[in-house]
């Protein structure tokens, strides 16, 4: 891999050099300016301070010492004020076709995580309801950072958190309870902040009636929660594996009540001396009242976990004066659980009204005794579906938002999984619906699939002549446009790890944006099918090599990679 091969090389010019530098911070870089090289890095800036030398003299003194047998790299420049710049040598860029013909679908995949276990958990909407946009914005993300990981080397797995017990489940079944009363005649009142949306009319008709009846009259709305519970799980099971999210387990928070772990995770916060019990929290470091859910009804005292010591603004309730778990509890003892299954990492995706939660699971953690850097929450951010350039608000079955499930039919999930990984998880994303319709180059989607599935029919073009690929280990680049493309080409593995390690998924779909426009350029400057059989050869090779980086990529996105396509008029023919 040339992250390894760079890094590996600047050690060792920092040890020939005789610079002692306890575990160096290398930055690596790959520039936007052709001018800068292929790779460059500040190591000699960040090094002048603590070496006392100026940078640029450290960086002359490493560019003589950097192994000169690289065939990779030509030896490095000095640029500006110390930055070193590394680019590639002609024997590497001619060698990549090949190279990337052999590995085929390996290509870009590294073993950069050594088998580190980490749990992606995505999604993981409260089961009242159909999916929203929002879950699947959430769902293109993890599924995405899921397979990202495991292409650099970490034993990844996705995971979705069923919150079938507290309130809102309560408040489910007796919405469940009401819609089914009113169909059969019997007049029920409908709960106050009920559930509202028309898929309770679904669930609703599709109920036994004598069992129904029998639940009814009993007033047993956990017979209603329940068979609420099972039908929409198997919705959000059913649409999320048609949008490809997969999971290796569906995990249910009743599970941790019933097993006993909601309170062996209360005994061990007791054990580790980081609870108390008061009348309200000790400390407020916000200035500010305690929250209600701080409050000890009646007086009495409640439980507290001592969060302000590891960085929360207040200490929190884990345990109610009554002896019931408050609401933080079953999630410590499910991120315990986590932990107690061998994951060193755990990646939680929430919604964008979770922001004030991170801190204090974060400190947590650190109380339950985890490592400070076992949690890692990405927060997805809020989507807004427009068209026309209006807002879409409104559902026909859910009476309140866009469904997971509508929006596959209108767009397809290819496209909606595309547009919702084009832009940073953390940034708002307006998600027009035209665009996303259209099928010509305006849309990236459909840009970077057409460029795919362009290379397939030029193969086939080529075979149908008798031409296949070149099978040389190295093919002459003549042309800047060939040299442009092979070089894009040479970043994928990089732009891979970067992803993975940044937690960017955000990163391929640029990629691919990018090098499917490196293709069409190539393909207008340089014509792949002529008279010169040899040549010819060489540019299918090249030509091959693009089409399975972008299939590579767009696999990464969970996004299919056509061997066919209709092309518009508007798509660069």
């Amino acid at each position: 891999m040339v992250w390894t091969e760079l890094t590996d090389g600047l050690k060792a010019a920092l040890a020939a050099c005789g610079f002692e530098v306890a575990e160096p911070r290398i930055e690596l870089a790959i520039p936007r300016e052709v001018a800068h090289g292929d790779w460059t890095t500040n190591l000699a800036l960040t090094l002048a301070k603590p070496l006392g030398r100026p940078p640029r003299a450290i960086a002359e003194a490493l560019a003589r010492a950097f192994r000169s047998d690289s065939r990779t790299f030509a030896p490095p420049e000095v640029a500006g004020p110390g930055f070193l710049n590394f680019r590639y040598t002609p024997a590497f860029l001619e060698s990549l076709p090949a190279k990337i013909v052999r590995d085929a679908g390996d290509f870009g995949r590294s073993d950069f995580g050594r088998g580190e276990a980490i749990l992606v958990e995505y999604v993981s909407a409260n089961p009242t309801g159909p999916l929203n946009v929002v879950n699947a914005r959430a769902g293109a993300v993890g599924a995405a950072l899921v397979r990202l990981l495991r292409a650099t080397g970490h034993r990844a797995e996705g995971e979705y958190y069923v919150n079938d017990a507290g309130l809102q489940v309560e408040l489910l079944g007796t919405s469940l309870a009401a819609r089914f009363a009113e169909r059969i005649g019997v007049p029920v009142a409908f709960p106050e902040n009920g559930y509202k949306g028309a898929y309770l009319h679904d669930l609703a008709a599709e109920l036994a009636e004598a069992p129904g009846r029998a639940a009814l009259a009993a007033a047993d709305t956990g017979w209603f929660r329940d068979q609420a519970l099972e039908r929409i799980v198997a919705w959000q099971q059913r649409d999320l594996e048609a949008y490809g999210a997969e999971f290796s387990r569906w995990f249910r928070e009743s599970s941790l009540h019933a097993s006993g772990a909601v309170m062996e995770a209360f005994t061990a916060l007791e054990a580790r001396g980081v609870t108390y019990r008061a009348l309200q929290p000790r400390t407020d470091r916000s200035g500010g009242p305690a929250e209600p859910q701080d409050e000890a009804p009646g007086g009495a005292e409640a439980t507290f976990l001592a969060t302000t010591d590891y960085g929360d603004d207040k200490d929190r309730v884990v345990r109610k004066s009554d002896g019931t778990p408050a609401y933080l509890l079953p999630d410590i003892a499910y991120h315990r659980d986590k932990r107690g299954r061998g994951f060193r990492h755990a990646i939680d995706l929430w919604g964008p009204d979770h922001h004030g939660y991170v801190s204090r699971m974060k400190a947590a953690m650190q109380a339950l005794g985890l490592e400070p850097d076992f949690l890692e929450v990405l927060i997805v951010q809020q989507v807004n579906l427009l068209s026309g350039g209006q807002p879409v608000k409104m559902s026909k079955r859910a009476g309140e938002f866009i469904t997971l499930r509508e929006l596959m039919d209108e767009v397809g999930a290819d496209c909606g999984k595309f547009f919702f990984l084009m832009r940073s998880t953390g940034a708002h994303l307006d998600f027009d619906m035209d665009l996303a319709k259209r099928q010509n180059d305006e849309n990236p989607a459909y840009y970077v699939q057409y460029a795919h599935a362009r290379i397939a029919a030029l193969l086939r073009f080529a075979a149908e002549r008798g031409l296949e690929p070149s099978n040389e280990a190295r093919v002459p680049l003549e042309a800047p446009e060939e040299v442009a493309l092979v070089r894009k080409l040479a970043t994928f593995p990089e732009v891979v790890r970067g992803a993975a390690v940044a937690r960017e998924p955000h990163r391929i779909p640029t990629f691919l944006m990018e090098t499917a426009a490196e293709f069409h350029r190539f393909y207008h400057a340089c014509r792949v099918v002529g008279d010169d059989a040899a040549q010819s050869r060489a540019r299918l090779q090249i030509a091959s090599a693009a089409r399975h980086v972008l299939g590579n990529g767009l696999a990464l996105m969970g996004v299919s990679a056509p061997e066919r396509m209709e092309r518009s008029a508007e798509v660069p023919a």
